[in-house]
């Protein structure tokens, strides 16, 4: 915590003292301006809502560079958000609590909701944002307020809304890794009562890794590059002073290269995967960060992301408004990897289509708010109907039967295979034949909720709500060997030995997944709710205590499932995850309200916690008994005495750990007792901010964010090889233009300092032993050009 202090604090002051120093001797000092929140489905000011809300403006979001939720994390502690095999698998988490967003058939403990519509799943949130008037990060379980029910939180975005006086801006940017970026926005009147917004942008980069290819087939000479175009569209029509329709299209294509991962520690099986590849096979010895990676199979992503949504807002009178939102969304994701990250042929998802997830999403929320006398009171109801239908073809490669047969015989038989299960050598694993599984899954869902504020007495205010919500899931499972297991069923018929057996059996080898098709129903329904009492003893100083309930839903793992090589397990359910939330803090405003510092100590204890763990073969999940999640968040913004000079920061000290539990099957013997994983102990974050005139018209902006973690685990096995070491990470920006923003030339680079840092380690698939990891970006650096008129 001392090395905490000290980066914060001295980055900032030089900052100040550098930026800043000419402008000293001027002594008026603006107050930090109040912040408009929609926390509670009103506009509040920040500072009345008793709950911690972490908010970020339009300009924060542009000074730090942030495009989409995962650059968010720099602006907001105890945020984290990953990602591993593609842009859909990614993880949200607050307060070191999330879900880890392989499996389709899980939902995010960390909501998104943009422009009032929620989103299916953390990876379907992840695309360019647009042009953002805020970002509201909610820590702790939202039931009672939001269309879905969420256990650790919510990020809610709001974008820019179509304006009556026209204006447009463009954006040039170059970088480095060949970095190109155009966007372009215009907003303005189409008549006296509509008027109109269209963003459009276009973003292209190389990748960060070179990919060495073996013998191929593969000729992808780098990996994680970017290739996303992004154009969003907005109406909004004022018929009358009383009512207001907003409608929304948006569309995102993002066509890339997507991802590899480099080994960071090499096992025994190191050199059978060298013996069967053309080159190295892989990373030997481990060198992560030199940004070599090995695939000899195209690991590819085409992602799209299409929606409409119309909000229409009534004020039936100056007490009483009714508000609708009618959404329909539509996301797949088409993906291809070279599973076994290695360029020897063990083991693919070929990019043809066969390989896919999707979803379509039909949302309806109605709220009615209004006014009686000391009570604030809010109604409403939410429906939702979503469709996810997925499909996973994983062939074997041309080496798979013989790296099993180098790995049972220590190197010394490449048939050791075909002489344990008696059939012809070639025949156990047939190449470009294996596991092809699809599935149906619907889930449909309503609710009904109310969020209300009573003002018991001057300054002593209870907000309460409830919720009660019914969902039911439903998934036709189709299991398929396109060669069937013959190895596996013969290894099960002869007496080999038992390690021999279990390698040989793995999930999508084992005969007992021949034509099989399962269906699956599951209902639920829960009664949740809030209970907050906030006081304020003076205008600049407000203090709550806050008790919530609220959970996910339970669901269906959308991968094979067994209860032993043979046998599969038809149940591959799992029940809701369920969380209660104890909070306690303060808001204030200090030093005739140039600084603000709220903070606020938590206590969240989540039962049937879903883990969700890759095993090196297949995904496992498992509901944990008892999480608790214990700490302290602080934020605060301070406008500096040195005019034009704004700082934030904040601070999150969080003890997330498991109970005590006895682990089942593919649960690591190390989670008991032991903190989650990607959930560090201290978390931080900061920006500076100073604009000021240069004279002739001009003036100048620069900024500097940064985020601090201490140390923590990124497995969720929390073996101790996938540990990254506290890290902090700097972003900056400069810019130079006119005053009335007419165009503005920026200098900006993001990890400036260049760190090497895991995202997520993993068991490499298929190779005991060896660990790799998905690494995070290095440092971009670039210029952009802005205008506006």
């Amino acid at each position: 915590m001392q090395y905490l202090k000290a980066t914060a604090s001295s980055a900032v002051l030089a900052f100040a003292c550098a930026a800043a120093a000419p402008a000293l001797a001027q002594t008026e000092v603006a107050e930090v301006e109040a912040v408009i929140v929609t926390a509670q489905k009103r506009e509040q000011n920040l500072q009345d809502v008793p709950i911690v809300v972490n908010v970020v403006s339009g300009q924060q979001l542009q000074d730090a560079g942030v495009r989409d939720v995962k650059d968010l994390q720099v602006l907001t502690p105890g945020l984290s958000v990953t990602s591993s095999s593609g842009g859909a698998q990614t993880s949200i988490r607050i307060r070191g609590v999330g879900t880890i967003g392989d499996n389709a058939g899980l939902e995010s403990s960390v909501g998104t909701v943009i422009d009032g519509v929620y989103r299916a799943r953390s990876g379907v949130a992840f695309g360019d944002l647009g042009e953002l008037e805020r970002i509201e990060v909610l820590k702790g379980p939202q039931g009672t307020v939001f269309g879905k029910n969420t256990s650790a939180g919510v990020i809610n975005v709001i974008t820019k809304a179509p304006e009556f006086e026209f204006h447009a801006e463009g954006e040039l940017t170059a970088g480095n890794h060949d970095q190109r970026g155009i966007a372009a926005s215009v907003t303005g009147p189409l008549s006296e009562t509509v008027a109109a917004r269209l963003f459009i942008a276009k973003r292209d980069r190389d990748g960060y890794y070179t990919v060495r290819n073996g013998a191929g087939p593969s000729t992808q000479g780098d990996n994680d590059d970017q290739d996303v175009f992004t154009v969003r569209g907005q109406l909004s029509w004022l018929p009358t002073d009383a009512l207001t329709f907003r409608f929304m299209a948006d569309y995102t294509k993002r066509d890339e290269h997507c991802c590899l991962d480099v080994t960071t520690f090499v096992g025994g099986t190191g050199a059978i995967i060298d013996a069967l590849a053309a080159d190295a096979g892989l990373g030997r010895p481990a060198d992560p960060f030199s940004r070599i990676a090995y695939a000899n199979r195209e690991s590819s992503q085409e992602l799209k992301d299409k929606g409409v949504s119309l909000q229409a807002d009534w004020e039936i009178n100056d007490d009483l408004t009714l508000t609708s939102i009618t959404a329909w969304r539509d996301w797949s994701n088409v993906q291809g990897n070279d599973i076994d990250f290695s360029s020897a042929d063990l083991w693919y998802r070929p990019f043809d289509g066969q390989t896919y997830s999707k979803f379509e999403v039909f949302s309806q929320e109605t709220r009615l708010a209004g006014t009686a006398g000391p009570l604030d009171w809010m109604v409403g109801a939410y429906y939702s109907d979503e469709q996810l239908d997925a499909k996973n073809f994983t062939p074997y490669g041309t080496s798979y039967e013989t790296y099993f047969g180098l790995l049972l015989s220590s190197g010394a038989n490449p048939n050791t295979v075909s002489l344990l299960t008696g059939l012809p050598a070639g025949t156990n694993y047939v190449p470009g034949q294996g596991p092809l599984d699809t599935f149906d899954h619907s889930n449909t869902g309503w609710a009904l909720f109310t969020n209300n504020t009573w003002r018991i007495a001057e300054g002593l205010d209870l907000t309460f709500g409830l919720r009660y919500s019914d969902d039911t899931k439903k998934v036709f499972s189709q299991y398929r060997n396109t060669a069937p297991g013959l190895a596996c069923a013969a290894a099960i018929a002869r007496p080999i030995p038992a390690a021999a057996r279990a390698a040989l059996c793995a999930p999508g080898s084992d005969p007992a997944f021949n034509n099989v098709d399962t269906r699956q129903k599951r209902s639920e329904d829960r009664l949740g709710g809030t209970a907050k009492l906030s006081y304020r003893i003076n205008p600049d100083l407000m203090t709550y205590v806050s008790y919530a309930s609220s959970h996910k839903s339970g669901g269906f793992n959308l991968d094979r499932a067994r209860l032993s090589a043979g046998v599969i397990n038809t149940d591959t359910s799992f029940p809701a995850e369920t969380v209660e939330s104890w909070e306690a803090g303060f808001k204030s405003q200090l030093f005739d309200r140039r600084l603000t510092l709220n903070a606020a100590a938590f206590d969240q204890t989540f039962k049937n916690f879903q883990l969700n763990t890759f095993t090196g073969i297949s995904f496992v999940v498992a509901s944990i008994p008892k999480v608790t999640s214990k700490g302290v968040d602080m934020d605060l913004v301070w406008r500096t005495p040195v005019p034009g000079l704004t700082t934030t920061g904040g601070v999150t000290y969080a003890v997330t750990q498991y109970g005590n539990f006895v682990p089942g099957p593919g649960v690591g013997p190390r989670l008991p007792g032991s903190r989650l994983g990607y959930a560090p102990l201290w978390s931080a974050s900061w920006s500076a901010a100073y604009e000021n005139d240069i004279g002739s018209n001009l003036k100048l902006r620069a900024s500097l964010s940064g985020r601090y973690t201490s140390a923590y685990n990124t497995g969720s096995n929390l073996d101790p090889a996938k540990i990254q070491k506290e890290l902090t990470l700097w972003n900056g920006r400069v810019g130079v233009g006119t005053a009335d923003d007419r165009w503005m030339l920026e200098l900006w680079a993001q990890n400036l300092t260049n760190e090497d840092y895991y995202q997520v380690v993993v068991d490499q698939p298929l190779q005991s032993g060896t660990f790799a990891a998905f690494l995070g970006a290095p440092r971009t650096w670039g210029v952009t050009l802005r205008s506006r008129f």
